[in-house]
């Protein structure tokens, strides 16, 4: 079809862009700050081995957020919620804003080019009255946000393959405690990956290419399938049912935006990976993987969303469907069979994403265990002698998700709202230093070889503004009227968070966690 034509010769394009060199004189400006970089930038000796390259550092970047994946886990919800304009134009309103907080990302870490991210950028460019508690903040706040969306990831996993197993058997009743063994089965198999450091960049890079192989095949079959039986384009374009109960119908539709705002979650990931690459190119590559993952994200996550409406013929059967794209892919392909393979290739994808973010989220740990940050950072520091890996913060961190999972056999709602959390505590910590970079950008800034300038600028601004919109609308109830069932629990979640801190830093993080800029 003409659509899938532009696609790809749209994907490699961005390819080839991703390929080229920055500017000699960045590429120069890298190196030369290389032979100038101190303690004050990196830690004195780097523990982890440098397994990673370009290709590996894209792959754990995109392989987490695989955003093609995400939004199409919300498919049924969306459409229930006004239509399919929800993800289409919500892809856009997201796409846009998280590329801004991927320019201002790419400013910091090649500035300060660090493991610890976000809280280490805090800590150099906080007024020295408040570096020490805004620092800490950051660091738990950071934290918290990767392992919520860890969870969200296993979350979503779970219901695929239970879904899988009722395509099968259609008597088959799912159980709330089904989804929690589920999980807990995922959450632990998966997590072994992340204790062979020499292979897991092979890991991740293959993830990369079964996400790309597995959205080229399910959207082209599903389009193929489905010629001469498509959808209608104002279903997909324009049609809008507010079934919300929120009269206001701009207010309805900007809290649906959670599903295509939750599919850019977790852009921080390649900050984390300074020590798997090294400064010299962390310096450089890793703004660009964080900015190609945002252009390849939405790029997929838009045609896909597009090529998938068209291909749901039976619209009341996807919104109540446990899983939505395995009803439209069996709509589209009339077999059961069928259905199963393209579902067993998502699937995967999710599979390499849930390895990534594993990944993700023992680095944070173990960045933040260095700085005393958390409790028992004496053990969470520690490297495994053989595997060059953050053993330790990678189980206590895959124990914390099985924490979480737990909560899911109390309540739906409240384990929905600790999913939902992790997209604004991960932009939280995202723009405390971004508000702190706005102070000195104008005046002397020594920054890194990616600077965008008055560019920069603007997008430093849209990405605290951006954190603020979320906060507020995401923590809108989804429907009216509110009943104990439906209300949406995410403001409670930050309560909770917030007290977590507080009790943290008067415990143990008022005198023990290391606020030295030269760490």
């Amino acid at each position: 079809t003409s659509l899938s034509k532009i696609f790809l010769t749209s994907l490699s394009i961005f390819f080839s862009l991703i390929n080229l060199k920055m500017d000699t004189k960045y590429e120069n400006k890298a190196e030369s700050l290389e032979h100038s970089v101190d303690s004050k930038e990196s830690q004195a000796e780097p523990s982890l081995e440098k397994n990673f390259g370009w290709w590996s550092l894209f792959a754990v970047s995109f392989s987490l957020t695989c955003s093609w994946v995400g939004v199409s886990a919300s498919f049924g919800t969306s459409i229930g919620s006004g239509g399919a304009i929800i993800i289409i134009y919500g892809l856009i309103i997201a796409g846009f804003f998280s590329l801004c907080v991927a320019v201002t990302l790419g400013e910091l870490i090649s500035a300060y080019t660090n493991p610890a991210g976000q809280y280490y950028w805090t800590l150099q460019l906080a007024p020295e009255r408040y570096r020490k508690i805004l620092a800490f903040i950051t660091a738990l706040f950071s934290y918290f946000g990767c392992v919520f969306t860890c969870a969200s990831v296993s979350s979503s996993l779970a219901n695929s393959i239970l879904s899988l197993y009722v395509l099968n058997n259609p008597s088959f009743e799912i159980k709330r405690w089904h989804s929690f063994v589920t999980f807990e089965a995922i959450n632990l198999a998966l997590s072994v990956f992340n204790i062979w450091g020499r292979y897991l960049p092979h890991i991740v890079t293959s993830g990369l290419w079964i996400s790309l192989i597995g959205f080229v095949v399910t959207m082209i079959t599903c389009l193929a399938c489905s010629s001469g039986r498509y959808n209608l384009g104002n279903f997909v374009f324009s049609d809008y049912t507010n079934i919300t109960g929120w009269n206001n119908k701009a207010l309805s539709f900007i809290i649906g935006l959670i599903s295509p705002i939750w599919c850019f979650a977790g852009l921080d990931s390649a900050v984390h990976m300074v020590d798997d690459l090294g400064v010299k190119a962390g310096k450089v590559l890793i703004p660009r993987a964080v900015i190609c993952t945002v252009a390849l994200g939405f790029l997929t996550a838009f045609a896909y969303s597009v090529a998938i409406f068209f291909c749901a013929t039976d619209v009341s059967e996807v919104v109540e469907s446990t899983l939505p794209l395995l009803t439209i892919f069996y709509q589209s392909t009339k077999n059961k069979s069928a259905a199963i393979f393209l579902e067993v290739l998502t699937i995967l994808t999710g599979i390499v994403c849930n390895i990534s973010a594993h990944a993700w989220q023992a680095r944070v740990c173990w960045t933040l265990a260095g700085s005393e940050a958390l409790p028992g950072s004496k053990y969470l520091k520690q490297i495994h002698p053989r595997t060059k890996l953050p053993v330790n913060a990678h189980f206590f961190s895959t124990f914390l998700v099985a924490i979480i999972g737990c909560i899911y056999v109390g309540s739906t709602t409240a384990f929905n709202a600790i999913i939902t959390a992790c997209i604004c505590l991960l932009l939280i910590s995202y723009s405390i230093p971004a508000i702190l970079l706005l102070r000195v950008r104008n005046k002397g800034f020594a920054h890194g070889p990616f600077w965008c300038g008055k560019l920069g600028y603007i997008t430093n601004i849209l990405t605290i503004l951006w954190t603020i919109f979320c906060l507020v609308f995401l923590s809108f109830p989804y429907v009216r009227p509110v009943t104990n069932t439906n209300m949406n629990y995410v403001s409670a979640v930050y309560g909770g968070v917030i007290l977590a801190v507080i009790i943290c830093w008067f415990l143990y993080g008022k005198a023990k966690f290391i606020a030295n800029k030269t760490e």
